[in-house]
């Protein structure tokens, strides 16, 4: 076959044969070569103007050069240059899915009436696009980046209770020096359960990369941005706590993270495929199973190679990660409140009110908590820090809060939970009892004491006998008990009905009562 590239081995023995004044149908049954080959070949040596013992001296590159890449005057017409200019601008018209190659060619041929054909066209286009696919290969450093993706497939579990099947997310994540991977299914993909597997990872592998990078999901990432993505606040305080850096890639380009996009196919035949035929009824139990594959992943042989992912991650990238903090990550939420006129903010989540320091009342504060701790910050000063209460409707002050005149009279009056039981056990028993659940309900201090106060000035109007009767009342039928209730007896005058009403009933005896006789 003519112009039919050989080796160089080949070609110089073509070299040798000639010197020693074969010829050319003698070198092509030696070397088993087509006699148009063989033609093409001692031509282009006899156009270098050297001799055959020359070209023989001559290195591999030198001899290569002089053969194949001899200095040809190529002519590009007009026609070609033209077209060549706009096919940037038909591969960028090409990403829109709604436009083809023959469109475009129709378009051409409108401007260009004696331009290519479409054949022609086309193999041009494909050219170009070829020379844009050009992947390189990017060697990372050991413990510089954590890449991770939600998998397109997801798993699932029954429901025992209901049997419904319950859908499941998966997360993988990669170390890609090492390509040690970590997959756990999630019951969502909402930011609580990404953020907590995300810190399940960095404890999976043990130790925390230098920089993060997503793919711009929106849970993570507030605002895309090639050069600067701005991310949501929980995910940066995710970055702070275990001290790494956040990033992303550009939008649309999975290449950006080649790596974990590997680790998810391989995920599909390495995990998914083995758990394909088996029933899972709890998440617990689903990524119990998704561990055991998981770590078969990890410790097998790289194909070809004789190490594991598991092997090259103790090997070079284990002790080059940074240390996992002490405590782990816990979110922190914030909220803008304004200070009351009584000097308390309310936590909006649970409907509990924590006192400020009376001079900051009418002020703008803003509450930092977690699911332990709650603190208020006054432009960066921390003014107060409690632990978090979940009663409903409750109130936490301190007395440090309070201004002088009501320290005063707190301190004066002496108001404590002794007090008022003394003072409503000289009432009665039930008026104590009474007492001491208003004590209990863990409401705003003052707020208790009036209430305890406005009870006990309910003997002095209606008299002490009917306050313990309604009290009594108000124990006997369970009502919840505070001072609107022991009122609203008073003022019906409940207490003075009787608590319980006995019947007395009896069916007197007639003709129409069966007796043992009417059953066999």
């Amino acid at each position: 076959m003519a112009n039919k590239t050989i080796t160089m081995l080949q070609l110089r023995r073509v070299l040798q044969l000639k010197e020693k004044g074969l010829s050319n149908r003698q070198i092509k049954k030696q070397l088993n070569l087509s006699r148009k080959t063989v033609d093409e070949y001692v031509n282009r040596l006899k156009q270098t103007d050297k001799s055959f013992k020359e070209l023989l001296k001559l290195e591999d590159e030198a001899l290569g050069l002089l053969l194949y890449q001899q200095p040809q005057n190529i002519v590009t017409s007009e026609k070609f240059n033209d077209l060549q200019s706009r096919l940037p601008g038909y591969a960028q018209e090409l990403t829109n899915p709604k436009t083809t190659r023959i469109i475009l060619w129709e378009e051409y041929r409108q401007q260009v009436p004696n331009g290519y054909s479409r054949s022609q066209f086309c193999e041009h286009l494909n050219r170009y696009l070829q020379t844009r696919k050009a992947v390189m290969h990017i060697e990372h450093e050991p413990a510089e980046l954590m890449e991770f993706d939600f998998a397109g497939d997801l798993l699932h579990y029954i429901d025992i209770k209901t049997g419904e099947i319950v859908k499941c997310p998966v997360l993988v994540c990669r170390l890609p020096c090492s390509g040690y991977t970590y997959v756990e299914a999630l019951q969502t993909q909402q930011r609580p359960f990404l953020i907590a597997a995300l810190s399940n990872a960095l404890q999976y592998f043990g130790g925390v990369p230098h920089m993060v990078r997503t793919d711009n999901m929106a849970q993570i990432v507030k605002k895309a941005n090639r050069y600067e993505p701005t991310f949501d606040e929980y995910a940066q305080q995710w970055s702070l706590h275990y001290d790494t850096t956040l990033t992303a890639t550009r939008v649309a380009k999975p290449r950006d993270k080649a790596g974990v996009e590997s680790s998810v196919n391989t995920a599909y035949y390495r995990i998914y495929a083995p758990m394909r035929n088996k029933q899972f009824y709890s998440l617990q139990g689903l990524n119990t199973e998704i561990m055991v594959h998981l770590e078969k992943l990890n410790h097998g042989k790289y194909q070809g190679r004789d190490y594991s992912r598991h092997e090259k991650f103790i090997t070079v990238e284990k002790l080059l990660l940074r240390p996992l903090p002490e405590e782990e990550f816990v979110v922190k939420y914030s909220r803008v409140a304004k200070v009351a006129p009584d000097y308390h903010i309310m936590l909006g989540e649970d409907r509990h009110f924590y006192s400020v320091p009376h001079q900051y009342i009418s002020k703008q504060v803003t509450l930092v908590y977690d699911t332990r701790n709650v603190e208020v910050y006054l432009q960066h000063q921390r003014i107060a820090s409690y632990k978090r209460d979940y009663s409903k409707n409750g109130y936490t002050t301190l007395q440090e809060h309070m201004p002088a005149n009501h320290k005063a009279i707190y301190e004066q009056r002496g108001w404590d939970e002794e007090y008022f039981l003394k003072k409503a056990g000289e009432v009665g028993k039930n008026t104590r009892e009474v007492m001491s659940i208003l004590l209990k309900q863990r409401t705003f201090i003052q707020q208790t004491y009036r209430s305890c106060i406005g009870s006990l000035e309910l003997g002095k109007k209606y008299g002490n006998n009917r306050l313990e009767a309604a009290c009594t009342r108000a124990l006997a039928f369970g009502t919840k008990i505070n001072y609107t209730t022991l009122r609203n007896i008073l003022e019906k005058n409940l207490d003075k009905e009787p608590n319980q009403v006995s019947i007395d009933f009896c069916i007197p005896l007639h003709d129409n009562l069966r007796g043992d006789t009417c059953y066999g």
